[in-house]
């Protein structure tokens, strides 16, 4: 399997709960898996394109519970963590054409009858881009409510590849209700 690959860098942010010794660590994921590994494959930091995705994807973890994380104490409360992420390359999973030639529907998130595509779905490309020695898969969030523009990196944590610093972390009360 092989598709299109497209360079991707700069400012990111990562959701993290405030007790979280290293947000930008990918070895939960490692362990966990996500949408674009298996669990116990490769670490990955899971990243969002923008403070808006970051608020989609915070209400996305939340959805579910009697309880959303503006209910939590600020000292519980999900913070928003900004990095710089270097230019790399990564799957193209925005474009229509990238997620053609990547296998999966132009509908991404969701096939076109609506159902979401799964993260076992993802996994094969994921995959294939860690063989391959990439840095990551560029996508479309899944979010509730995200938009074509809104954009994730999932950005594969590798010994010879950077490790992500964080510049800036916001508490919940920052971030969340700005625009």
């Amino acid at each position: 399997m092989s598709g299109p690959i497209l360079n991707a860098g700069g400012r990111y942010y990562r959701v993290a709960e405030g007790g979280w010794e290293n947000p930008l660590d990918g070895s939960y994921a490692r362990l966990n898996g996500g949408r674009w590994n298996r669990p116990g494959s490769y670490p990955v930091v899971y990243l969002n394109r923008s403070a808006r995705t970051a608020r989609l994807n915070c209400l996305h973890k939340y959805r579910d519970k009697p309880y959303g994380p503006e209910d939590l104490d600020e000292e519980e409360a999900p913070v928003l963590v900004a990095t710089d992420v270097p230019d790399g390359e990564h799957a193209d999973c925005i474009s229509d054409a990238g997620l053609k030639r990547w296998g999966l529907p132009t509908s991404y998130p969701q096939h076109p009858d609506g159902r979401p595509v799964t993260w076992e779905e993802c996994w094969p490309v994921g995959d294939a881009v860690h063989a391959a020695g990439r840095d990551g898969v560029a996508c479309r969030s899944a979010a509730d409510g995200a938009r074509p523009d809104d954009h994730e990196l999932a950005y594969f944590e590798r010994d010879n590849a950077p490790t992500l610093e964080p510049i800036e972390t916001r508490a919940f009360s920052d971030w969340f209700w700005s625009r």
